[in-house]
């Protein structure tokens, strides 16, 4: 919704409460004027409830509002004696508009010093469920959250199964911009399938059902760093507008809101304002090669040439790093590093060892789908990362390059007639970016569906930086010992230096607190 349809929804609930309310505040001792005074009202409400200032703030936090109106309207009527299982259900299932039933129908007086205590074992429960699900999605949106590696386009710094605390506050957290949403999971619900949210995804749609009316613009909360190139990010993944991933036609048919966008990892191996090239599968930036972080382990396609002798798999595994692959008979398909590659040659059996690279001037199916392109995933480039406030020059000729950015990413309406460019409504040759764009890459460069599939990843699709790994699994592997990869526990993410683990350092940690705690209940027991 713009600001002016916001504006006057809230006005809209503001009478609303009013009208529900007002005879309320007067039984409470108040006055009638101050259900209607916005914030103000809210403040004074918490007063008659007997319920801290507080809680006013946590019903402008997206999505933990929805959870906090509910049991302001419940909490509400029991200032007024309904305090019934019934009554209860009544306020919720009404969306609150059983409150005009209190209000209008009934005359109970207002119980001023009422028990807040509940008064059996299943009203504490749910009082201290509803507070953890509070305090659980305010820490999930806007300081650390739970993420799961799902693929291996990062694999050997990253793995499949790795499970990281994915942090907001590095680079600033989103506010949620879905507002009708559940919390704790993304865009499907688990068990039944279902979305998660309320939204129309039907591309043609978006801008006018009314679900889609009450999505919040794109805010975020001030960060404490900029993305840095090779830094790890998590992000929605752009091109997440089709019913199928894979299918990358510039026509769109399906959409979905960013924050329900599916969330990907990879490694940012440019930033706005940077010139990107891929030369024989390596990225040059701004013309000169990119050297990696020591953790990073970019890794390729090799044909291992052993002439139908197999080496043994566990050396495969513990020697050269093998991860995927196969044996045909006479060569192996192995997915390795430079470095594990030059070492594999040692091998007596090997008889060559050859990098699977698309060669330059051979096509292929790459951003920006340009035809008269002879760009692929080996050899891509040069391509300028655009930055918040660059004019850029605009042709029909590179147009592909910026259509999304124009249409999708930042709004606008963008059509063309004949090699006439226009945008909402005006002819130009310019265009004036409005945000940060990046470039993610995995470091498995030939298992990787990334930015040389579909192209720039604005700012606003920032989800966060990995920062810890607490727990990771090799599902293929048989028995806990063998499942839990044990030296992969508690280790950073980033950094210097080979990963530590700081596991056992936890366990002592952990073990003094519950120790210490008892202690100090005894003791002042």
């Amino acid at each position: 919704m713009t600001f002016s349809q916001w504006l006057v929804f809230i006005l809209v609930i503001q009478v609303i409460h009013f009208l529900a309310t007002f005879k309320l505040y007067q039984r409470a001792g108040r006055k009638a004027w101050e259900a209607i005074v916005p914030i103000y009202n809210a403040v004074i409400l918490m007063k008659i409830i007997n319920r801290p200032w507080w809680w006013v703030l946590l019903l402008f936090v997206p999505i933990i509002n929805l959870v906090m109106i509910p049991v302001i309207w419940v909490e509400t009527i029991r200032s007024f004696g309904k305090n019934s299982t019934k009554e209860t259900w009544l306020v919720v299932l009404t969306l609150g508009f059983y409150i005009f039933y209190v209000s209008y129908v009934t005359n109970d007086a207002y119980i001023k010093d009422r028990s807040l205590k509940p008064k059996n074992v299943l009203g504490e429960w749910t009082n201290s469920i509803v507070f953890a699900v509070v305090a659980a999605t305010f820490v999930h949106i806007y300081i650390m959250q739970p993420f799961v590696i799902p693929s291996s386009s990062l694999e050997k710094t990253l793995l499949v199964g790795d499970l990281l605390f994915v942090s907001k506050f590095h680079y600033g957290a989103r506010v949620p911009m879905t507002m009708v949403s559940a919390p704790f999971v993304h865009d499907t619900l688990p068990l039944v399938k279902l979305k998660s949210y309320l939204f129309d995804d039907r591309y043609e749609e978006r801008n006018t059902s009314i679900w889609n009316k009450f999505q919040l613009p794109y805010m975020r909360l001030p960060g404490l760093q900029d993305i840095a190139r090779n830094d790890i990010v998590v992000f929605n993944q752009p091109a997440d507008t089709l019913l199928d991933m894979n299918d990358f036609h510039p026509d769109r048919n399906y959409y979905k809101p960013i924050d329900k966008k599916t969330n990907l990892v990879k490694r940012c191996v440019a930033i706005a304002g940077d010139s990107l090239e891929i030369r024989e599968g390596y990225v040059y930036i701004n013309g000169k090669r990119t050297v990696l972080p020591e953790r990073a382990k970019p890794q390729y396609i090799f044909k291992v040439d052993t002439d139908g002798q197999q080496i043994p798999y566990e050396m495969l595994v513990e020697r050269y790093g093998y991860r995927e692959g196969g044996f045909n008979g006479k060569e192996y398909t192995l997915v390795l590093t430079d470095k594990e590659a030059e070492l594999i040659k040692s091998h007596p059996a090997v008889k060559s060892v050859t990098k699977m690279l698309t060669p330059k001037g051979v096509k292929d199916a790459v951003f920006p789908y340009i035809d008269s392109l002879d760009w692929n995933m080996d050899n891509f480039g040069p391509i300028y990362i655009p930055k918040k406030g660059d004019e850029l020059k605009i042709t029909r000729a590179n147009l592909p390059f910026y259509k999304r950015l124009i249409a999708e990413y930042e709004n606008n309406n963008l059509s063309v007639a004949g090699d006439d460019i226009y945008i909402n409504g005006k002819q130009t040759d310019t265009y004036t970016v409005k945000q940060n764009y990046y470039w993610m890459m995995g470091d498995n460069r030939h298992r990787s569906l990334d930015a040389r599939k579909w192209g720039y990843v604005p700012f606003d699709h920032v989800v966060g930086k990995p920062v810890f790994i607490w727990m990771s699994y090799e599902s293929n592997a048989s028995g806990i010992k063998n499942k839990i990869r044990w030296d992969r526990l508690f280790t950073t993410v980033g950094g210097d230096g080979q990963p530590k683990s700081y596991f056992w350092y936890a366990v002592v940690v952990g073990v003094l607190l519950y120790f210490g705690s008892k202690f100090y209940k005894k003791k002042k027991g």
